[in-house]
């Protein structure tokens, strides 16, 4: 059998560096979004943050040959704040390098993790995955009885009539708990505006109150109701698109060498990472546990 002769652009594209300028295998870069929103984490996952995540968004959008960007959303929620600047991030990036982002829900894109998926273009969810929770939720306790059961005198110092509201260790306050309200109500406006601007023309009027009420559902029911596209997963539906040797590299953080050594987080140091390793677990199993996982 006789072989093809190799051109010029063939050649070149054997050679290791040059090669990849001349490969056309399609790529969808991956960024993948797993646990609570926010600065918590402990010592081997710190929290989604804009700061964690800045450098796998600017490499996602910057890889060679990428046809699309895939976000793997698994979170039951946390900070509107760092939901609000990776979702920006993502938009900007998008739109300059004109590049379509689908979103793959897992476990869950919840609260703040739907703010997430809402980012892309499309979200495709699996049947049983939980989505939505469009909702502001603030959780505390009250300490009041139990600090004078214990014999602890509690003191406190402070300049301006509000900065002690919502103090554990005295009776709640109604103004306190009014001025709370008026918090959450805006947060929720914000985060039902940017719900309405990614999908408005997916949801039904008719729906709004209970879409927006904190409630969440099971894929198959939010495919129903709009707040997704599609039911799927990431292997399976890339390759219907862009072919089976599409490839998805996972676009993460660099680590420093000790951490690469002990798998640890780069910022994460053994003695922070012990005194709140037990408080961030039990933190971050409660925002699970509000979406019954």
């Amino acid at each position: 059998m006789s072989k093809k002769p190799l051109t010029s652009r063939s050649w070149l594209a054997c050679l290791p560096l040059i090669g990849k300028i001349f490969d056309k295998t399609p790529v969808v870069p991956v960024i993948r979004m797993t646990g609570v929103i926010g600065a918590t984490g402990g010592l081997r996952r710190p929290g989604l943050s804009l700061a964690e995540l800045a450098e796998p968004i600017d490499t996602a959008f910057g890889t060679r040959n990428a046809k699309a960007v895939a976000l793997i959303v698994n979170s039951p929620g946390g900070s509107p704040v760092q939901s609000a600047l990776i979702a920006q991030r993502i938009r900007l990036l998008a739109a300059e390098k004109e590049l379509p982002v689908i979103a793959f829900c897992e476990d869950a894109a919840a609260s703040g993790g739907y703010w997430l998926a809402c980012a892309a273009d499309e979200i495709i969810a699996a049947d049983a995955s939980v989505i939505g929770s469009i909702g502001v939720i603030s959780a505390g306790f009250g300490f009041q009885d139990a600090i004078g059961k214990l014999g602890v005198e509690r003191r406190v110092y402070a300049a301006g009539d509000s900065k002690s509201q919502l103090d554990p260790f005295l009776p709640e306050n109604p103004d306190d708990v009014k001025r709370l309200r008026v918090l959450q109500d805006d947060i929720h406006t914000q985060f039902k505006e940017w719900v309405l601007e990614r999908r408005a023309d997916k949801l039904e009027e008719k729906n709004h109150k209970t879409l927006f009420s904190g409630q969440f559902w099971t894929g198959r029911k939010a495919l129903d109701l709009g707040l997704i596209d599609g039911l799927g997963e990431i292997r399976t539906v890339l390759r219907e698109r862009y072919g089976d040797d599409v490839q998805t590299p996972v676009a993460n953080k660099q680590k420093g060498w000790i951490a690469k050594k002990l798998g640890l987080d780069s910022k994460a140091g053994f003695s922070a990472g012990l005194a709140h390793g037990a408080f961030d677990a039990a933190e971050e199993r409660a925002f699970w546990n509000r979406i019954g996982l």
